[in-house]
Protein backbone atom coordinates (compact mmCIF):
# COMPACT_ATOMS: atom_id res chain seq x y z
CA UNK A 1 0.00 0.00 0.00
CA UNK A 2 2.82 2.49 0.80
CA UNK A 3 4.50 1.80 -2.46
CA UNK A 4 1.01 2.93 -4.35
CA UNK A 5 0.65 5.75 -2.25
CA UNK A 6 4.28 7.12 -2.67
CA UNK A 7 3.90 6.57 -6.59
CA UNK A 8 0.70 8.22 -6.76
CA UNK A 9 2.28 11.21 -4.86
CA UNK A 10 4.95 11.91 -6.87
CA UNK A 11 2.76 11.09 -10.15
CA UNK A 12 0.33 14.31 -8.03
CA UNK A 13 3.70 16.20 -7.85
CA UNK A 14 4.34 15.99 -11.62
CA UNK A 15 1.36 17.11 -12.84
CA UNK A 16 1.22 19.70 -10.30
CA UNK A 17 4.55 21.38 -12.22
CA UNK A 18 3.31 20.19 -15.56
CA UNK A 19 -0.19 21.24 -15.62
CA UNK A 20 1.21 24.60 -13.98
CA UNK A 21 3.50 25.25 -16.82
CA UNK A 22 0.69 24.55 -19.52
CA UNK A 23 -1.23 26.86 -17.83
CA UNK A 24 1.85 29.47 -18.41
CA UNK A 25 2.49 28.41 -21.55
CA UNK A 26 -0.93 28.96 -22.54
CA UNK A 27 -1.12 32.71 -20.81
CA UNK A 28 2.39 33.54 -22.75
CA UNK A 29 0.66 32.73 -25.99
CA UNK A 30 -2.65 34.77 -25.52
CA UNK A 31 -2.70 38.06 -27.88
CA UNK A 32 -1.72 40.95 -26.75
CA UNK A 33 -3.54 42.70 -23.73
CA UNK A 34 -5.21 46.25 -24.15
CA UNK A 35 -2.79 48.53 -23.09
CA UNK A 36 -3.88 49.66 -19.72
CA UNK A 37 -0.32 51.98 -19.09
CA UNK A 38 -2.30 52.67 -15.55
CA UNK A 39 0.52 54.48 -13.14
CA UNK A 40 2.80 53.78 -10.96
CA UNK A 41 5.25 51.03 -12.70
CA UNK A 42 7.56 49.86 -10.45
CA UNK A 43 10.20 49.35 -13.03
CA UNK A 44 10.44 53.16 -14.27
CA UNK A 45 13.49 54.77 -13.56
CA UNK A 46 15.07 57.91 -12.89
CA UNK A 47 12.89 57.74 -9.38
CA UNK A 48 9.42 58.13 -11.54
CA UNK A 49 8.15 55.03 -9.81
CA UNK A 50 7.85 56.78 -6.76
CA UNK A 51 4.93 59.18 -7.78
CA UNK A 52 4.05 57.47 -10.48
CA UNK A 53 5.96 59.52 -13.68
CA UNK A 54 6.43 57.49 -16.96
CA UNK A 55 9.14 58.17 -20.05
CA UNK A 56 6.15 60.36 -21.83
CA UNK A 57 7.53 63.27 -19.30
CA UNK A 58 10.84 63.29 -21.98
CA UNK A 59 10.39 65.41 -25.05
CA UNK A 60 10.84 63.55 -27.73
CA UNK A 61 11.19 60.58 -25.74
CA UNK A 62 11.27 57.79 -28.39
CA UNK A 63 14.94 59.39 -28.91
CA UNK A 64 16.10 58.52 -25.57
CA UNK A 65 17.40 55.86 -23.81
CA UNK A 66 14.90 54.55 -20.87
CA UNK A 67 15.82 53.60 -17.85
CA UNK A 68 14.43 50.64 -15.94
CA UNK A 69 14.46 49.57 -12.23
CA UNK A 70 14.32 46.10 -12.04
CA UNK A 71 15.75 46.37 -8.16
CA UNK A 72 12.16 48.57 -7.39
CA UNK A 73 10.30 45.62 -9.53
CA UNK A 74 11.24 43.04 -7.78
CA UNK A 75 11.07 44.80 -4.44
CA UNK A 76 6.99 45.66 -5.64
CA UNK A 77 7.03 42.09 -7.19
CA UNK A 78 8.25 40.41 -3.09
CA UNK A 79 5.72 42.36 -1.96
CA UNK A 80 2.86 41.60 -3.81
CA UNK A 81 4.26 37.73 -3.39
CA UNK A 82 4.99 37.48 -0.11
CA UNK A 83 2.44 39.93 1.77
CA UNK A 84 -0.10 40.28 -0.48
CA UNK A 85 0.25 44.40 -0.70
CA UNK A 86 -2.66 45.21 -2.94
CA UNK A 87 -5.64 43.54 -0.95
CA UNK A 88 -3.76 44.97 2.31
CA UNK A 89 -3.89 48.50 0.53
CA UNK A 90 -7.44 48.27 -0.68
CA UNK A 91 -9.23 45.42 1.65
CA UNK A 92 -7.28 45.67 4.88
CA UNK A 93 -10.42 43.41 6.47
CA UNK A 94 -9.98 40.62 4.15
CA UNK A 95 -6.46 40.86 4.30
CA UNK A 96 -5.75 39.58 7.31
CA UNK A 97 -7.86 36.24 6.93
CA UNK A 98 -6.42 35.94 3.19
CA UNK A 99 -2.96 36.41 4.48
CA UNK A 100 -3.13 34.29 7.13
CA UNK A 101 -4.11 31.62 5.39
CA UNK A 102 -1.58 32.24 2.74
CA UNK A 103 1.15 32.28 5.46
CA UNK A 104 -0.20 29.18 7.13
CA UNK A 105 0.39 27.67 3.43
CA UNK A 106 4.35 29.17 2.94
CA UNK A 107 5.25 27.71 6.28
CA UNK A 108 3.38 23.84 5.19
CA UNK A 109 5.55 24.21 2.51
CA UNK A 110 8.17 25.04 4.43
CA UNK A 111 7.26 22.36 6.97
CA UNK A 112 7.46 19.77 4.06
CA UNK A 113 11.16 20.96 3.95
CA UNK A 114 12.00 20.10 6.89
CA UNK A 115 10.11 16.44 7.57
CA UNK A 116 11.77 15.37 4.86
CA UNK A 117 15.19 16.74 6.22
CA UNK A 118 14.26 15.58 9.78
CA UNK A 119 13.77 12.15 8.20
CA UNK A 120 16.84 11.95 6.42
CA UNK A 121 18.81 13.08 9.72
CA UNK A 122 16.85 12.34 12.52
CA UNK A 123 18.50 14.95 15.00
CA UNK A 124 16.24 16.12 17.92
CA UNK A 125 17.10 20.10 16.93
CA UNK A 126 15.52 19.35 13.22
CA UNK A 127 12.84 16.73 14.39
CA UNK A 128 11.59 19.51 17.40
CA UNK A 129 12.20 22.40 14.64
CA UNK A 130 9.76 20.44 11.57
CA UNK A 131 7.05 19.81 14.68
CA UNK A 132 6.50 23.34 15.79
CA UNK A 133 6.84 24.53 12.37
CA UNK A 134 4.07 22.18 11.07
CA UNK A 135 2.00 22.88 14.10
CA UNK A 136 2.18 26.77 13.35
CA UNK A 137 1.76 25.88 10.26
CA UNK A 138 -1.18 23.75 9.97
CA UNK A 139 -3.13 26.22 12.57
CA UNK A 140 -2.21 29.37 10.50
CA UNK A 141 -3.74 27.81 6.72
CA UNK A 142 -6.94 26.04 8.82
CA UNK A 143 -7.65 29.42 10.99
CA UNK A 144 -7.59 31.06 7.70
CA UNK A 145 -9.26 28.78 5.35
CA UNK A 146 -12.30 28.96 8.23
CA UNK A 147 -12.41 32.40 7.88
CA UNK A 148 -12.32 33.11 4.12
CA UNK A 149 -15.29 30.11 3.72
CA UNK A 150 -17.16 32.21 6.75
CA UNK A 151 -16.52 35.47 4.86
CA UNK A 152 -17.84 34.36 1.53
CA UNK A 153 -21.08 33.13 3.26
CA UNK A 154 -22.06 35.96 5.18
CA UNK A 155 -20.15 38.50 3.58
CA UNK A 156 -23.37 40.13 1.20
CA UNK A 157 -20.85 41.82 -1.23
CA UNK A 158 -18.81 38.99 -1.45
CA UNK A 159 -21.64 35.85 -1.67
CA UNK A 160 -23.12 37.70 -5.01
CA UNK A 161 -19.76 36.68 -6.90
CA UNK A 162 -18.70 33.34 -5.28
CA UNK A 163 -19.55 30.85 -7.35
CA UNK A 164 -19.64 27.26 -6.24
CA UNK A 165 -16.61 25.90 -7.10
CA UNK A 166 -15.33 28.83 -5.41
CA UNK A 167 -16.87 27.07 -1.85
CA UNK A 168 -15.94 23.60 -3.26
CA UNK A 169 -12.43 25.03 -3.41
CA UNK A 170 -11.91 26.53 0.09
CA UNK A 171 -14.29 23.11 1.32
CA UNK A 172 -11.47 20.66 -0.29
CA UNK A 173 -8.56 22.57 1.59
CA UNK A 174 -10.23 22.55 4.56
CA UNK A 175 -10.83 18.81 4.17
CA UNK A 176 -7.65 17.99 3.62
CA UNK A 177 -5.94 20.25 6.27
CA UNK A 178 -8.23 18.34 9.07
CA UNK A 179 -7.71 15.34 7.93
CA UNK A 180 -4.07 15.81 7.87
CA UNK A 181 -4.32 17.34 11.51
CA UNK A 182 -5.94 14.01 12.85
CA UNK A 183 -3.66 11.91 10.91
CA UNK A 184 -0.67 13.87 12.22
CA UNK A 185 -1.77 13.92 15.46
CA UNK A 186 -4.34 10.66 16.64
CA UNK A 187 -3.67 8.14 13.96
CA UNK A 188 0.53 8.24 13.21
CA UNK A 189 3.81 9.78 13.42
CA UNK A 190 4.64 11.97 10.38
CA UNK A 191 7.78 11.16 10.33
CA UNK A 192 7.76 7.46 10.72
CA UNK A 193 4.98 7.80 7.31
CA UNK A 194 7.52 10.33 5.54
CA UNK A 195 10.12 7.64 6.22
CA UNK A 196 8.08 4.87 5.00
CA UNK A 197 6.97 6.28 1.93
CA UNK A 198 10.39 8.59 1.24
CA UNK A 199 12.41 4.92 1.17
CA UNK A 200 9.80 2.61 -0.10
CA UNK A 201 9.16 0.91 2.80
CA UNK A 202 6.50 -1.84 2.66
CA UNK A 203 4.99 -1.12 6.02
CA UNK A 204 1.20 -0.60 5.81
CA UNK A 205 -0.10 2.66 6.41
CA UNK A 206 -3.22 3.18 8.41
CA UNK A 207 -6.11 3.69 6.13
CA UNK A 208 -7.29 7.20 7.49
CA UNK A 209 -3.38 8.18 6.16
CA UNK A 210 -4.05 6.81 3.06
CA UNK A 211 -7.65 8.70 2.57
CA UNK A 212 -5.34 12.31 3.29
CA UNK A 213 -2.38 11.38 1.61
CA UNK A 214 -4.79 10.23 -1.75
CA UNK A 215 -6.60 13.66 -1.13
CA UNK A 216 -3.68 15.61 -1.03
CA UNK A 217 -2.62 14.11 -4.63
CA UNK A 218 -6.03 14.69 -6.18
CA UNK A 219 -5.69 18.46 -4.89
CA UNK A 220 -1.96 18.33 -6.40
CA UNK A 221 -3.34 17.72 -9.98
CA UNK A 222 -6.55 19.80 -9.59
CA UNK A 223 -5.16 23.08 -8.43
CA UNK A 224 -3.49 23.84 -11.82
CA UNK A 225 -6.99 22.97 -13.21
CA UNK A 226 -9.36 25.63 -10.79
CA UNK A 227 -9.38 29.09 -10.36
CA UNK A 228 -6.79 28.10 -7.83
CA UNK A 229 -4.07 28.47 -9.97
CA UNK A 230 -3.90 32.31 -9.64
CA UNK A 231 -0.45 31.77 -8.96
CA UNK A 232 0.58 31.26 -12.73
CA UNK A 233 -1.68 34.22 -13.63
CA UNK A 234 -0.04 36.42 -11.04
CA UNK A 235 2.96 36.80 -13.18
CA UNK A 236 1.16 38.19 -16.33
CA UNK A 237 -0.96 40.06 -14.70
CA UNK A 238 1.63 42.05 -13.55
CA UNK A 239 4.53 41.89 -15.78
CA UNK A 240 2.52 41.66 -19.19
CA UNK A 241 -0.53 43.75 -18.16
CA UNK A 242 -0.46 46.41 -15.38
CA UNK A 243 3.45 46.81 -15.49
CA UNK A 244 3.96 46.74 -19.25
CA UNK A 245 4.65 50.34 -20.49
CA UNK A 246 6.66 49.13 -23.25
CA UNK A 247 7.03 52.05 -26.37
CA UNK A 248 5.11 50.84 -28.86
CA UNK A 249 7.48 52.44 -31.65
CA UNK A 250 6.91 51.60 -35.33
CA UNK A 251 9.05 48.77 -36.03
CA UNK A 252 9.37 47.30 -32.79
CA UNK A 253 8.46 44.03 -30.92
CA UNK A 254 5.49 45.14 -29.35
CA UNK A 255 4.24 47.03 -32.46
CA UNK A 256 4.24 43.52 -34.36
CA UNK A 257 2.08 42.32 -31.61
CA UNK A 258 -0.02 45.31 -31.93
CA UNK A 259 -0.65 44.87 -35.47
CA UNK A 260 -1.62 40.76 -35.08
CA UNK A 261 -4.09 41.64 -32.36
CA UNK A 262 -5.74 44.21 -34.70
CA UNK A 263 -5.71 41.91 -37.34
CA UNK A 264 -8.24 39.74 -35.05
CA UNK A 265 -11.50 39.60 -34.95
CA UNK A 266 -14.36 37.86 -33.48
CA UNK A 267 -16.41 34.90 -36.17
CA UNK A 268 -18.93 34.03 -34.04
CA UNK A 269 -22.37 36.22 -34.64
CA UNK A 270 -22.97 36.27 -31.10
CA UNK A 271 -19.81 37.47 -29.79
CA UNK A 272 -19.69 40.71 -32.20
CA UNK A 273 -19.90 44.28 -31.06
CA UNK A 274 -20.47 47.75 -32.21
CA UNK A 275 -19.91 51.08 -30.83
CA UNK A 276 -20.19 54.61 -32.35
CA UNK A 277 -16.80 54.58 -33.24
CA UNK A 278 -16.27 51.24 -34.86
CA UNK A 279 -18.12 49.40 -37.22
CA UNK A 280 -19.14 45.66 -36.05
CA UNK A 281 -17.53 42.99 -37.70
CA UNK A 282 -19.22 40.88 -40.57
CA UNK A 283 -20.16 37.27 -39.76
CA UNK A 284 -18.71 34.61 -42.46
CA UNK A 285 -20.27 33.71 -45.31
CA UNK A 286 -21.18 30.12 -44.05
CA UNK A 287 -22.85 31.43 -40.52
CA UNK A 288 -24.78 33.61 -42.23
CA UNK A 289 -25.87 31.11 -44.79
CA UNK A 290 -26.99 28.62 -41.59
CA UNK A 291 -28.63 31.28 -39.72
CA UNK A 292 -30.77 32.00 -43.31
CA UNK A 293 -31.62 28.26 -43.42
CA UNK A 294 -32.47 28.33 -39.94
CA UNK A 295 -35.09 31.15 -40.15
CA UNK A 296 -36.72 29.05 -42.83
CA UNK A 297 -36.79 26.27 -40.96
CA UNK A 298 -38.58 27.62 -38.50
CA UNK A 299 -41.08 29.36 -40.29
Amino acid sequence: MSLAVAGFLIIAMLCFLVLSAVKAYKYARYPVHSRLELYPVPKEGDGRARYGGSYFEEPAWWSKPRPLNHANELKDMLEEMLFIKKLFQNNRSLWWISYLFHLGIYVMLAWTILLLIATLIPHVVLVVLAGIVGIVGFTLATLGAIGLLVRRVFDETLRIYTTAQEYFNIILILVVLVSGIISWTVVASPFATAGNLLFFGGGELAPFVVCHLVLLSLMLIYIPLSKMSHYVGKYFSFHKVLWDNEPNKQGSAVNERMRKAAALAPTIPALTWEAPHIAPAKPPAEAVEKEVSKDAEEE
